[in-house]
């Protein structure tokens, strides 16, 4: 038998294969108290052990929390006479399962196993996150994804020891939160007529299909308690006040620019208004999301949003005189500044993308997660802030996985799963202060060019294995390391919870970009890794004083 535990994805701290087997069948008892049970007979599905009576039988699986040790942490020890667990917490419990899992071979990843008899080998396993944010963002918005995608998702995340999904809900092309409030938004904002297809400087041509969704309260609830018993926090994300199209063509007297679901990419020109009852609208949006999601966080985004309009705009104009303010960029974080009080009162925490930190919108608690680079992320850790590292390189995989000209229409790139296996969260080159404030990271997922679930599974892995394991462990995953467990072990896994990744080698036929309307184009010279290096570096200095204490206009 290979040595399996050499082949653990994320890597584990410490590992070590002993000699011999357990073998765990119908027959093997599970010791742990009821509520640890409960957790553990869900997460070994499609093995259902029964439980144990009294105190532990040797030849059982047995669980405990004991006190000392890391957040999540876990040790697992498989002997020839049973399996140990011992965790700091139920996550940890979560996490060692999901070795033990990996452990058991590919089949202990289907929902139904063709037999009932295991061969487990022993070994030791003590292991702990290095971080405590290790997430992934999809974005729902651009192309819908079902709530059965959604929580598909959620076991591949908890299948990498992830712990954040990211949800990306609304933009300029649809709005997918129901509103029980304001059941206009249902009726006009959450579908578009048609798409762009292909590229817009190629292209301004539509498909003539419909496309929408959204989740229902009920859906959302279920999603987040889905991620719960996964060990899963969901953070919604609603995007404002830029990529407001959608939530304009509800509202149009509340913006500026575009007030219609958009069917094209880039950004839109749809702007809510910086003014109380843009702000009073959001808060009664966000809390109906929070009523039925399980989350200390609310992701209000501030990114990409043009404010030339709004001094044009009577209302703004008035309320910015109101407030003495002459930069329409200060009106900017004026309003993630309001709203996040209002979700500070509910006990939330504001997560902005870096746009927010600065423009001043950033509260004294809010998490900054910056996607334009160190430079950026480096600005607000080193303002006291905590911050989320998710840079477009190498981390949004909505860019190609190579340069064959084989790979499906992208917004451009490439970044490689070397790319992305070089992930550094903790940053060397940081102070201890500074790497101190980095909550972890994630992985990106935006959805212009990934119409369906076989897309977005083929764009995602097995690059989000590299992302999981750099998150976990604190630093880069190591090309040639993961290449071989992923060859070796973990794709097989990965196939057989029915993920359809893009192979090392390059895409199967039918993931291919062959010569559709929907396929490859050529690059747009703006989208490639070296313009995107050479972008980065302008990123402004920011005022620190202005973006962490400027919260009482």
């Amino acid at each position: 038998m290979s040595d399996r535990y050499a082949l653990l994805v994320p890597s584990p701290r410490h590992a070590v294969a002993h000699d011999g087997t357990f073998t765990l069948d119908a027959g093997t008892l599970l010791h742990a108290e009821p509520g640890l049970a409960h957790l553990v007979r869900r997460l070994l599905h499609p093995l259902n052990l029964p439980l144990a009576p009294g105190s532990a039988p040797q030849g059982a699986v047995s669980v405990r929390l004991e006190d000392g040790g890391a957040a999540e942490g876990y040790r697992l020890r498989v002997t020839g006479d049973g399996v140990e667990i011992a965790a700091a917490d139920p996550d940890g419990v979560r996490h060692a399962v999901q070795a033990l899992r990996q452990l058991l071979g590919a089949d202990a990843w289907r929902a139904a196993a063709a037999g009932t008899r295991w061969e487990l080998p022993c070994g030791e396993i003590d292991d702990a996150p290095a971080t405590a944010w290790r997430g992934g963002m999809i974005d729902v918005s651009r192309h819908f994804r079902t709530k059965n995608t959604v929580l598909r998702y959620l076991d591949l995340l908890a299948m990498h020891r992830m712990n954040r999904l990211h949800l990306h809900l609304t933009d300029d092309q649809g709005w997918r939160i129901e509103s029980r409030r304001h059941p206009v938004i249902n009726r006009r904002s959450t579908h578009r007529p048609d798409t762009l297809i292909g590229h817009r400087r190629h292209s301004n041509d539509y498909d003539g299909t419909p496309h929408g969704g959204y989740y229902t309260l009920d859906d959302l609830a279920e999603i987040s308690a889905y991620a719960a018993e996964r060990g899963i926090t969901v953070v919604p994300e609603i995007d404002l006040p830029g990529h407001a199209s959608a939530l304009l063509a509800a509202f149009p007297e509340l913006g500026t620019g575009s007030r219609e679901v958009l069917g094209g990419w880039g950004i839109g020109s749809g702007v809510l208004k910086p003014v109380p009852a843009a702000v009073e609208l959001v808060c009664e949006l966000v809390d109906e999301v929070l009523d039925v999601v399980d989350t200390p966080y609310f992701h209000l985004g501030g990114d990409e949003c043009p404010t030339e309009d709004w001094p044009l705009d009577p209302e703004v104009a008035g309320h910015m005189a109101a407030l003495g303010v002459t930069d329409a960029r200060a009106m900017h974080g004026w309003f993630l500044r309001q709203i996040g009080e209002h979700l500070a009162g509910r006990g939330k925490r504001m997560i902005v993308w870096d746009e927010g930190f600065q423009s001043g919108g950033a509260l004294a608690d809010t998490i900054v997660m910056c996607w334009r680079g160190d430079a950026i992320a480096r600005q607000a850790a080193a303002a006291g802030l905590e911050v989320v590292r998710a840079p477009v390189y190498p981390t949004y995989f909505d860019y190609d996985q190579s340069d064959l000209p084989s790979e499906p229409l992208s917004i451009g790139g490439p970044i490689t799963l070397e790319d992305s296996a070089s992930f550094e969260v903790l940053p060397a080159s940081w102070s201890e202060e500074e790497r101190g404030r980095v909550l972890g990271g994630q992985f990106q997922v935006w959805a212009e060019y990934i119409p369906d679930e076989r897309a977005l599974d083929y764009m995602t892995f097995p690059r989000a294995c590299a992302i999981a394991e750099a998150v976990w462990t604190g630093r880069p995953a190591g090309h040639a390391d993961l290449t071989r467990r992923l060859r070796e072990a973990h794709l097989a896994r990965l196939e057989a919870a029915g993920c359809e990744y893009r192979p090392l080698d390059g895409p199967h036929p039918w993931q291919q970009g062959g010569t559709g309307p929907r396929t490859r184009e050529t690059k747009d010279p703006r989208r490639t890794v070296a313009a995107w290096h050479a972008w980065r570096d302008q990123v402004p200095e920011v005022d620190v004083a202005v973006s962490t204490v400027a919260r009482d206009s």
